[in-house]
C-alpha cells in the first residue's frame, strides 16, 4: 500500500461539501482535515501499490465538484 496526502484548494464556500464528497464517494480517501494556509483541506489517501497516483488524483479528486486546485505529497516511510 502507498499513502499520499493531497492538499486541496476549494472554490469559495465549498470546503465542507468537498470534504463530505471525498469521504463519502472516494474509497481511497481515509481522512480529510480542514487546514489553514494556501489550501483548505488535506486528504489522506491509501492506494494499492499498482495504482497510478497521477491518474487517481486527476480522475478521482480533481473532479469533485468545488475542487479548484490540488497539491500532492508522496510519502516514503511511516515512523511510529
Amino acid at each position: 500500500m502507498q499513502t499520499i496526502f493531497v492538499m486541496v484548494k476549494c472554490e469559495l464556500g465549498k470546503a465542507y461539501d468537498v470534504a463530505a464528497s471525498a469521504v463519502d464517494n472516494v474509497d481511497s480517501v481515509s481522512e480529510v482535515y480542514s487546514i489553514s494556509g494556501q489550501h483548505d483541506l488535506m486528504m489522506k489517501c491509501t492506494l494499492d501499490d499498482d495504482m497510478d497516483i497521477g491518474h487517481f488524483v486527476t480522475s478521482e479528486l480533481q473532479l469533485i465538484e468545488g475542487v479548484a486546485d490540488t497539491f500532492t505529497l508522496i510519502t516514503f516511510n511511516a515512523f511510529t
